[in-house]
């Protein structure tokens, strides 16, 4: 047998290495080419903050009332737990979430909410960001530019202002009885503001503070639809030219800031929340509220606008609602509804059977009919 030439012999194995290289990198392509490489590339990549997955509306009637479900995944507190995992289903909140939208709808007159879980970051909102008179709902944002003004040193708690014949102001309070010339500190003012709603006090602290100052604060506060003018002020029952307007979500908001210790100081904040725990109105949201539970909130009534916004405190977990409504034929019905609203909640809360019993036999029948599970 003739012999090949040993350099033959070494160029075709050379070439039977590449041949088995090009196959193998064929058949590498070919077994990738069936992976989901967005997997793969999601489990090598650094993990991120869990987000909670949104609840699904519960009835498709609703589902178009329902201006936005918004779970998030929120900032730290110290009584929140954070980094957990993704939060089970909870079939009652979707059913406290059908219940409110309902009562939204067949509520006779304008309606917004905004309901958020300060644990688990959930949020129920309703036609959040539509604009009503604020009527008594700006005294909060007053309140938190005072206390601005007073965290920079250039007003104190201590502060003795001077009522005047030009702060008189009717409605709430109990100010526009005293004499002209006494005196009382911004703390005092500040409670009489909230406590009763005192529209003499907050003429007092706004024409302390200026006008100009507050507009300025407003916006520093991120507020883009809560506005404040004199006119905006004026008790008349008909419309005015400049009105005071805001909105569930930015009210949501100034809670939410407050309830963290982010709104000036955790000092400040602290004391804002223990100012509104204060409040005298028991209607509306502080109606039905549970024995034990505590409330800090603000009311507001002008303009055929009835509002309520708050912080409620649960044993189950500390929660912001804010409602407001507008166009109201008469207030009485206004504040029952609210009420209800706040009950329907409480309820939840509570851990009311009825919730679980009610979203159970949803999610059966849905089932029967061969429906997406609503979770």
């Amino acid at each position: 047998m003739k012999r090949l030439p040993a350099r033959r012999f070494a160029l075709d194995r050379t070439d039977a290495v590449v041949v088995a290289a090009l196959l193998a990198v064929g058949f590498s392509y070919f077994i990738g080419s069936g992976l989901d490489w967005s997997q793969v590339e999601a489990a090598v990549a650094e993990p991120s903050t869990p987000v909670v997955q949104a609840a699904a509306p519960v009835e498709t009637v609703l589902a178009s009332a329902v201006s936005s479900v918004m779970p998030q995944t929120p900032p730290a507190l110290p009584q929140a737990v954070s980094g957990a995992a993704l939060e089970a289903p909870d079939p009652a909140w979707n059913e406290l979430v059908r219940r409110l939208a309902a009562q939204a709808i067949g509520f006779d007159g304008r309606v917004a909410v905004y309901l958020k879980d300060l644990q688990k970051g959930r949020v129920w909102a309703y036609h959040a960001d539509d604009l009503f008179p604020s009527a008594s709902l700006i005294k909060l944002p007053v309140m938190i530019s005072v206390f601005n003004k007073i965290a920079v040193g250039d007003l104190s708690l201590q502060t003795r202002l001077k009522l005047e014949k030009r702060h008189r102001t009717g409605g709430s309070g109990s100010l526009k009885w005293y004499r002209d010339g006494s005196q009382f500190t911004v703390r005092q003012l500040l409670e009489k503001m909230i406590d009763e709603s005192d529209n003499t006090a907050t003429r007092m602290l706004i024409d302390e503070v200026g006008i100009a100052y507050l507009q300025q604060q407003f916006a520093k506060m991120g507020l883009v639809y809560t506005e404040i003018y004199p006119e905006g002020l004026s008790l008349k029952n008909t419309g005015v030219t400049y009105e005071n307007y805001t909105t569930a979500r930015e009210m949501a908001g100034l809670l939410d800031k407050i309830y963290r210790g982010e709104a000036v100081d955790r000092y400040s904040s602290q004391l804002m929340v223990d100012i509104l725990k204060r409040l005298k109105a028991h209607s509306r949201l502080a109606k039905y509220l549970p024995s034990g539970w505590e409330i800090a909130h603000k009311t507001g009534l002008l303009r055929r606008a009835c509002h309520d916004s708050s912080i409620i405190f649960s044993p189950k977990g500390d929660y912001i609602m804010v409602v407001l409504t507008g166009q109201n034929r008469d207030y009485t019905t206004a504040k029952d509804f609210i009420s209800k609203l706040g009950q329907l909640t409480y309820r939840y809360y509570e851990n009311d059977p009825s919730f679980y019993a009610r979203a159970t036999e949803y999610r059966v029948a849905q089932r029967n009919r061969g429906d997406h599970d609503v979770d």
